[in-house]
């Protein structure tokens, strides 16, 4: 593991995040992932930043309101074949890391734990969180993103990143 500042390679990480990237919770002994291709990485409140959003249905929603934590994993290789049961499947239904064959490792300053990937993980806690307002939408992104499961908007969550580093 080689620690790095949370904007090390920044394009590079959020090329790789727009494709696939894992979005990982724990609370209690329930650990759950998820595929992610929208995130933010920045400056908040003079602290450092990702920013994710995960719909209200998903399990991983449930275990964020929770823990208030999260890891972000941005993979460093093919993760293709990952995404069938991380990216469709529910972890109300499955254990996605048993399914995949995904190991993790322990979070350096939180509890929930880093996919044991090759790649630039974040560690983060919720400094902030708010829901979508449909009112506030622009209408083409309404219709294109939430015509198919509509009032199932996305939760905010921004959360501080207090460790990022690349593991091999």
């Amino acid at each position: 593991m080689q620690r790095v500042p949370y904007n090390f390679n920044a394009q590079k990480n959020l090329d790789i995040l727009s494709k696939a990237a894992f979005l990982t919770t724990k609370s209690g002994n329930k650990i759950n992932t998820m595929v992610i291709g929208w995130g933010s990485l920045g400056v908040m409140w003079r602290l450092p930043i990702f920013s994710v959003m995960v719909r209200q249905n998903r399990f991983t929603h449930t275990l964020l309101e929770k823990s208030h934590e999260f890891t972000v994993t941005i993979p460093y290789g093919d993760v293709s074949h990952l995404i069938p049961v991380c990216g469709e499947r529910s972890g109300r239904d499955i254990d996605k890391l048993a399914a995949c064959g995904l190991k993790t490792l322990k979070g350096q300053k939180i509890a929930t734990p880093v996919l044991d990937l090759p790649g630039m993980h974040f560690e983060c806690s919720v400094v902030y969180n708010r829901l979508m307002g449909k009112e506030h939408l622009n209408k083409a992104l309404e219709e294109l993103w939430y015509n198919k499961e509509p009032d199932d908007y996305h939760m905010f969550y921004f959360g501080e990143i207090l460790d990022s580093y690349i593991t091999e």
